[in-house]
């Protein structure tokens, strides 16, 4: 019963949650792979990137895995139905996608029509969806009251995912791809398959959540400035094989440091309790009535959250609704629109990395350099907007939109200085436009919990995504990819500032045209967050 207990909570949830979190970005590791693929294939250019689109598409289109996790997690009761059958599913599609596509690269598929490989591609990354869903939702359950931060942790460490699965290939698979392929059919099944059973929801409050929360954010932040010297250094450098190990193992060790927060603080939980335990028999009476009391006052609150939700001046505002629900609110369609512009023009920057730089005359090292460097301001975004954004709110009651608000305005900024083209540009630009773009992962979920409650999160949040690859799309293939043939005229590349510049003009007026809708969601929402979500959290920290 007692290992049961150092085993079953939410602190180990977490820590399980972030491992999985760590080894299933297998989507960003695309450019690791692609060439391969291209070649083993015999594609032409276009048509890889058409099976990059269908990536993007598994990758951020997580509608499935939403409603899968509402079912299963619907009734708390039962106790062989949690988010584990999740990670189960997403383990199996993960395997499925990956192998498939490993045995069409060796050969044992032979050259497989074109549509299906695109099926190949986006199962293995819609795989990543249900690994994301399951961690992100149960951790929003376990720690309500700093959902920010908890998602900002969660978001980031995916985020950190695609550099540390690329320093594993820098380690052990350096130069073969192929077999690269056959890893990420297995490492990332495998992790969710022996961690699964540990993530659940529990809704407990010790009232040193916040302390043991920054614990892990310190450890976030530990392995993302380890992770940045690394990748500086093996593009600097040609580092030897016992180099490069050495690096990863010590990269493995410090991916061990959220095991020994999640310990520590259920350590102190548990002194917690046992102190608790020891009071007398009149003072465990009188928590009784306490505790009767606080279930009155509850009820109160509710009635008067409710209250204050129905003579809010914005009506469709009101908590756990379910995704029609929700689809029928403006704030819903704010929320979609603004997604669209941040997070559209963000993965269609990162998409044509590699062209940009090539138009701009870096060198490949720099362009992968650049690459490899964007996991580390996407973690950046993720986890700092999360972190930041629950402070304000807080300390100050800063209602959430107003930080996508101000990250899609500096979004904008980033887009106007790559589009300018002078020298060392890409470095700054792509600085701005991977920290505000992973800022739009972190901020988005929360603001959907917040304003449409947790019941149906995974559903609604997953459907909120789909923004993205449409986002990606427009500006991708309707914006760059028709400016950029249309300057390289007969021939099929193009270079100077010209190929992209009118691009990224439009990109930054697409994400200054997010501005304004962030910032109508923020003044309708406002009142909400004065009216509920406060008063919610005050209620909390008055109970603590």
């Amino acid at each position: 019963m007692e290992n049961n207990r150092i085993i079953s909570n939410k602190w180990i949830a977490t820590v399980s949650s972030i491992w999985i979190q760590c080894s299933s970005g297998a989507s960003y590791a695309f450019g690791i792979y692609s060439s391969v693929l291209k070649s083993s294939q015999d594609y032409s250019q276009s048509t890889l990137d058409t099976i990059s689109v269908f990536k993007d598409i598994g990758a951020n289109v997580g509608v499935l895995s939403g409603l899968l996790y509402s079912a299963v997690t619907a009734d708390h009761g039962r106790r062989l139905v949690g988010p584990w059958v999740v990670h189960l599913a997403g383990a199996i599609i993960c395997f499925a996608g990956y192998f498939l596509i490993w045995l069409s690269v060796v050969g044992f598929i032979y050259h497989p029509p074109v549509p299906l490989m695109c099926v190949f591609v986006l199962a293995a990354a819609q795989a990543q969806t249900f690994f994301n869903t399951a961690n992100v939702v149960t951790a929003v359950h376990n720690f309500p009251d700093y959902s920010g931060t908890i998602v900002g942790i969660m978001k980031g460490f995916l985020g950190l995912s695609g550099a540390i699965l690329i320093q594993f290939y820098q380690a052990i698979f350096k130069g073969n791809a192929t077999t690269f392929i056959l890893m990420l059919a297995l490492l990332p099944t495998i992790v969710p398959l022996l961690l699964m059973c540990l993530v659940n929801i529990y809704q407990t409050s010790t009232g040193d959540d916040k302390k043991h929360l920054n614990g892990f954010s310190a450890a976030a932040l530990i392995i993302a400035a380890y992770l940045t010297v690394s990748i500086i250094l093996e593009n600097i450098f040609s580092l030897p094989l016992w180099a490069r190990l050495l690096i990863f193992v010590l990269l493995l060790v410090l991916l061990s440091l959220p095991l020994g927060i999640g310990i520590k603080a259920h350590k102190e939980n548990l002194h917690r309790l046992a102190h608790t335990s020891s009071i007398d028999t009149r003072l465990l009476l009188d928590d009784r009535e306490a505790e009767e009391s606080k279930k009155l006052s509850r009820t109160s609150e509710e009635h008067l959250d409710q209250q204050a939700m129905h003579d809010s001046e914005d009506h469709e505002e009101k908590e756990d609704m379910n995704l029609l629900q929700a689809m029928k609110t403006g704030n819903f369609w704010l929320l979609f629109v603004a997604m669209i512009c941040g997070l559209g023009s963000g993965l269609a920057t990162i998409n044509n990395m590699s062209q940009i730089g090539e138009s701009l005359g870096y060198t490949t090292v720099e362009i992968n350099t650049l690459i490899s460097l964007w996991s580390i301001w996407n973690f950046l975004g993720r986890f700092g907007s999360g972190y930041v954004s629950d402070l304000m709110l807080h300390s100050s009651g800063w209602a959430r939109p107003i930080f996508m608000a101000i990250t899609q305005a500096t979004m904008s900024v980033g887009h106007m200085v790559i589009a300018s083209g002078f020298s060392e540009n890409l470095y700054i630009g792509t600085i701005i436009v991977g920290v505000c773009y992973g800022s739009q992962w972190s901020l988005m979920p929360t603001i959907a919990s917040e304003i449409f409650g947790v019941g149906h999160l995974g559903t609604i949040f997953n459907t909120i995504a789909i923004a993205s690859p449409i986002g990606s799309y427009i500006l991708s293939v309707r914006v760059i990819g028709y400016i950029y043939d249309s300057e390289a005229g007969e021939g099929n590349s193009c270079s100077g500032s010209k190929c992209f510049m009118l691009s990224f003009f439009i990109m930054a007026c697409v994400t200054f045209f997010g501005f304004f809708v962030s910032l109508t969601l923020f003044f309708r929402t406002r009142g909400f967050y004065r009216r509920v979500v406060l008063r919610r959290l005050h209620h909390t920290s008055s109970n603590q």
